[in-house]
């Protein structure tokens, strides 16, 4: 293995391998701080895309402790209740979120470290650790907790060990064919799987070179695609939406060059949701790739994937990667034939260990040794097609599973509301919108930009509504309980328009991820 390999390019400077292991060797041994083994504790670090980000990752690993990677876009109260349900005890924050985290972790009763005490430091109170002195890291041992919304009202820990994370990139590298000569231009964020695995653990495993973008930036995408560097690319359909965009805008030597270099990359990809299928073909007008979509959740990254070579067949989603067994089955658990829709249950080596704390939970996750995903699909012509969520209240937009329970409970907090239902409607860009049907309290009022200015402090933003109805009274069934369709239903063609309100309410550029 050759150490002087650029492993990352981020903030205008090269890393080697050799770089990237001393640097997660000073972070292992400051987390150890004197200790053999942190033996699975939980380490939450809150670090944006980049060389340090990737030390951070690879020392929790190397010190025997489990990554529990925080969103940079999420308001403090959702941190919070990330760094407490993970009973996280070290919480590791760059400069700059010091004054986010540190009084969190104080009052979760962990430790604060900044990325400069790991990285800078005197690696704590062991000093320098060598790699023999540094703990062995069995397969059986977790390794990641990544949160994701489900079905309860908060979000769940999905939980990884070294098995599943192996097994889930070795599927990749075959599926994908990476290689060492590989250059990956990364702009998503990294708390969900889609930039940890599919992007920068991939690269990182073939010992190819990652190159970070701190955010999102369409015209900074083409000035590198024009560039004729990158390889790979994998993002959302919104990203690509937006590329679109902005080639569109540019003039005529821009466009020329953009397009030429994005045509010789080896691998474009797009996922976390649906890829509208004029966004396909305009993608393929431009730069003569046909974006090959996959499907993938938390639990096990990547199930299913159109050919790395071969017809990419428009909404659909390919055949499973290497290592995964796929079966589509009834409500009673019986295999469907072949043009009939069941649903996706995944098993393999790749598939989670656990949700963290819910032995419940993931007892009714399997049957049978199957996960059970809650996503139905058709397979037609050897191929999967999705058709939908058996879960009527995972609301999935911008690339993001977003749980409308959790939102709901949220929302029912603000002083001016009595009852509340969230729900999704459906969105060309962002695959669906949040939308928040309510009851007021008496002689109450609200607008959908305060009910905005209210949440954005306390809801991630992809999860601020962004439409709003307010009624005398939510439609219930006989029992009382609400009925989602019809709620979606008090919603008209006028709230799936395009408005201020879709821009992110920091001001910031959204995030979108797997």
């Amino acid at each position: 293995m050759n150490a002087s390999r650029v492993a990352i390019v981020a903030g205008g400077r090269t890393y080697t391998y050799d770089d990237l292991d001393r640097a997660s060797q000073q972070a292992a041994a400051a987390l150890l701080a004197g200790t053999d083994d942190l033996h699975e504790a939980r380490v939450a670090f809150l670090v944006p895309p980049g060389f340090e980000y990737a030390a951070v990752q690879r020392g929790i690993w190397r010190a025997g402790a489990v990554a529990v990677p925080l969103a940079t876009s999420h308001p403090p109260p959702e941190l919070e209740y990330v760094i407490r349900d993970s009973a996280a005890a070290v919480v590791v924050g760059d400069p700059g979120s010091a004054g986010v985290l540190a009084p969190i972790a104080a009052a979760a009763g962990a430790r604060f470290a900044s990325t400069t005490e790991l990285l800078e430091g005197n690696a704590g109170a062991g000093g320098q650790a060598g790699p023999e002195a540094l703990p062995h890291l069995g397969p059986s041992r977790r390794a990641m907790i990544v949160y994701t919304s489900g079905t309860t009202a908060r979000p769940k820990g999905v939980v990884s060990t070294h098995a599943n994370i192996g097994a889930q990139i070795a599927a990749l590298v075959e599926a994908w064919e990476w290689t060492p000569e590989d250059r990956l231009l990364l702009a998503l964020p990294l708390h969900h799987l889609h930039g940890i695995i599919n992007g920068l653990g991939s690269a990182l495993a073939v010992r190819a070179t990652c190159e970070f973008l701190p955010a999102f930036d369409p015209l900074t995408v083409w000035d590198r695609f024009g560039s004729g560097e990158i390889t790979a690319f994998t993002g959302v359909p919104t990203m690509y939406q937006r590329l679109i965009a902005a080639w569109e805008a540019a003039p005529p030597a821009a466009q020329r060059a953009g397009s030429e270099g994005a045509r010789r990359a080896r691998l474009m990809m797009s996922g976390s949701a649906a890829l509208p299928l004029r966004t396909l073909v305009r993608w393929r007008d431009i730069t003569g790739h046909t974006l090959l979509e996959r499907y993938g959740m938390t639990e096990m990254c990547m199930v299913l994937s159109n050919p790395l070579h071969g017809e990419r067949r428009p909404g659909f989603v390919g055949t499973p990667v290497p290592g995964i067994e796929v079966r589509l089955v009834d409500e009673s658990g019986a295999i469907v034939p072949e043009g009939m829709p069941g649903e996706i249950e995944v098993r393999g080596p790749a598939v989670f260990l656990e949700y963290w704390q819910r032995p419940e939970d993931t007892r009714a996750a399997f049957r049978d040794g199957w996960f059970r995903t809650g996503d139905v699909a058709v397979l037609e012509g050897g191929a999967y097609r999705l058709l939908g969520r058996t879960a009527v209240d995972i609301i999935k937009t911008g690339g993001y599973k977003v749980s409308a329970l959790e939102i709901e409970e949220m929302v029912r907090t603000h002083p001016a509301i009595a009852e509340c239902a969230v729900v999704g409607l459906a969105d060309e860009e962002w695959g669906e919108r949040v939308a928040a049907a309510v009851e007021l309290r008496p002689a109450a009022t609200l607008s959908l930009a305060e009910l905005q200015d209210w949440a954005k402090a306390r809801l991630a933003p992809y999860k601020v509504p962004r439409a709003l109805r307010v009624v005398e009274a939510l439609p219930r069934n006989a029992v009382g309980k609400i009925l989602k369709p019809a709620v979606a239903s008090l919603f008209g063609a006028s709230d799936n328009a395009r408005g201020p309100e879709r821009r992110d309410l920091g001001g910031r550029e959204t995030q979108i991820s797997h």
